[in-house]
């Protein structure tokens, strides 16, 4: 299954972990605007969660200067 693919089921899940995941390994293969937008999805979905990986991600977003402290 593809990134995209399995994003998409994921989405119609509702499966929020998988979103996390699927979303940061997305980051991890883009990078510039693209990488900034999928580490921004992931952190939300992480924060909606109550997941402890949006510290990480948010980390992230800091130090990429696409979030302010």
């Amino acid at each position: 299954m593809t990134l995209d693919a399995a994003l998409l089921a994921a989405h119609a899940a509702g499966d929020r972990a998988a979103l996390i995941a699927l979303y940061t390994q997305a980051a991890d293969a883009a990078s510039g605007d693209a990488a900034a937008f999928y580490l921004t999805h992931a952190m939300v979905f992480a924060l909606e969660a109550g997941d402890p990986r949006a510290d990480t991600l948010r980390a992230r977003l800091l130090a990429e200067g696409r979030e302010e402290a």
